[in-house]
């Protein structure tokens, strides 16, 4: 072993990179109604909201939120199986209560201000509630995809990030500023993310999140439709929700106003 080399390693090692996180709006401080709105979405899709961390967004509660307020939503978003990491900068007392919590700031990024994640989850029908929107055929797909506004503003040509190999579990794949085109299958588990459009010429298994930067004109497109999820711009639904005819199709998906749809290629 190089005693020289091994010396010279730091124990650890801090990175700054993108990590996916639900944002969780609030629009009451009604504990029971938070934690039967929360279970009922669990019970939805457990397999992919267990444990799964939620950034707390304050700014659609009328009233002002106290630390104790606060700590009791903390603590039954964690009894229905979330867990709460954080406060979004969304009004003026974000930062004291933070404080008072012991929980970190994070400040809002998104280019295009909506509900973050439709109020979590806002299109996944839990048991027992509506069925999902009726599949419209959709409008005409944009003859160029916008992406973030460095790249819209840059006279260099910005090409699509091309993927040849497979996308498999636990692999995420993301392209900046651009088009995501992958040439083969994305298995279950794994995430393909792109600021601009997600196309999959195969089959889509895992994940897939188009517009991660807010852009609402992205689509998802794929030759064979199994995701696990779907995302526009922060709005998505799980597999679960999707009509069943569209599973295994040809398929895209795109954002209308507060709404995801999903529709077969070529109908």
């Amino acid at each position: 072993m190089n005693k020289a080399h091994t010396a010279q390693e730091a124990p650890c090692e801090i990175r700054m990179g993108q990590v996916g996180l639900a944002q969780l709006r609030l629009r009451t401080k009604r504990v029971d109604a938070i934690q039967a709105e929360l279970q009922a979405r669990h019970a939805a899709a457990p397999q992919l909201f267990e444990r799964a961390p939620v950034c707390l967004d304050l700014a659609s509660i009328d009233e002002a939120v106290s630390v104790d307020e606060l700590r009791a939503l903390v603590e039954v978003i964690r009894g229905a199986g979330f867990l709460p990491v954080g406060l979004m900068q969304s009004e003026a007392r974000a930062e004291s209560l933070a404080q008072a919590l012991d929980l970190p700031l994070f400040a809002q990024w998104r280019a295009q201000p909506k509900p973050a994640l439709g109020a979590l989850l806002k299109d996944i029908s839990p048991p027992g509630r509506s069925a999902p929107p009726k599949v419209e055929p959709p409008p005409p797909a944009p003859v160029a995809t916008s992406t973030s506004t460095s790249a819209a503003n840059s006279s260099a040509p910005i090409h699509a990030q091309i993927q040849h190999q497979p996308v498999r579990s636990g692999q995420r794949l993301y392209a900046r500023s651009r088009d995501l085109i992958v040439m083969a299958p994305v298995g279950a588990g794994a995430e393909v993310i792109a600021d601009g459009c997600v196309h999959v010429y195969g089959s889509l298994r895992g994940r897939a999140v188009a517009g991660a930067r807010g852009e609402t004109t992205a689509r998802v497109f794929c030759q064979e439709f199994n995701a696990e999820l779907v995302s526009i711009a922060g709005v998505f639904r799980v597999f679960e929700t999707v009509p069943p005819d569209l599973a295994g199709k040809p398929v895209q998906a795109w954002l209308d106003g507060e709404e995801l749809h999903f529709a077969r290629l070529g109908a």
